[in-house]
């Protein structure tokens, strides 16, 4: 279901206009930026530099633009201090939401954050008032298209997946944290061409929204996290995001 939930989130995004997934550039670089910063500048000694290129690729982000960031982070000042900080909360009707933020001002992201809970009936809480509903797991998201279930599969579990999962529109190749990156590179040198490959927040159970001003407000609240510059990821347990309809 998770891979679903994320799909939904995948293909809102790409329907966005020009100026909207010009804000997905600029929060995979301020990743690009820090990742440089913890690691260095060369992926290939820097694990998280190169999951976050690969993200950044899979958003579309152009090689020039990769290099560029790399570059500006990797100068003497080149990049702000930025800090990660996770929040937690609930939207309407008890839906457990976490929030990834890369901030350099925590009381404004704060702020920012809880503003858009309480805006659409929810509320934001403490630290793992709902992080012990989720998991961190590696997801990575293939498009059905052309692609073969049977030997996709055995290809991935031959990798070190540990669950593999269809969907309607989607296979959803399960890995442990750590191994997120490796069986990315190997699925992808053999020729497979992946929408998605990041460690995630995982949901244990679901829960869907019936009113239709719950399914509205929740929806409006994933969008505006989206659209603040300091929020990288949200993750939430909603069933039936595909219900909103924008």
């Amino acid at each position: 279901m998770s891979g679903h939930s994320k799909w939904s989130t995948i293909k809102r995004k790409k329907e966005k206009t020009d100026n909207a997934r010009a804000k997905v550039f600029t929060k995979i670089g301020r990743e690009i930026a820090v990742a440089v910063k913890e690691g260095g500048p060369d992926p290939a000694g820097n694990s998280k530099l190169k999951d976050v290129i690969a993200k950044a690729k899979a958003a579309n982000v152009p090689n020039d633009n990769i290099d560029r960031i790399i570059k500006k982070a990797a100068g003497e000042g080149g990049s702000d201090n930025y800090e990660d900080i996770v929040y937690e909360g609930y939207g309407p009707s008890g839906i457990a939401v976490i929030v990834e933020a890369l901030t350099d001002n925590r009381n404004r992201t704060a702020a920012d954050v809880r503003h858009a809970f309480d805006k659409f009936g929810g509320n934001m809480g403490t630290s793992g008032c709902v992080s012990f509903m989720f998991s961190r797991q590696g997801v990575i998201l293939f498009e059905k298209e052309d692609i073969d279930e049977e030997q996709l599969m055995m290809d991935a579990i031959e990798a070190g997946a540990v669950d593999f999962i269809t969907d309607e529109e989607i296979y959803d190749v399960r890995t442990e944290p750590n191994d997120m990156g490796a069986v990315r590179d190997d699925l992808e040198a053999k020729g497979y061409k992946y929408v998605s490959a990041e460690v995630e927040y995982v949901p244990s159970s679901y829960t869907a929204l019936s009113n239709p001003d719950d399914i509205k407000n929740m929806g409006r609240m994933l969008e505006m996290f989206e659209d603040n510059d300091d929020v990288q990821n949200v993750y939430h347990n909603w069933e039936n995001e595909d219900d909103y309809e924008g």
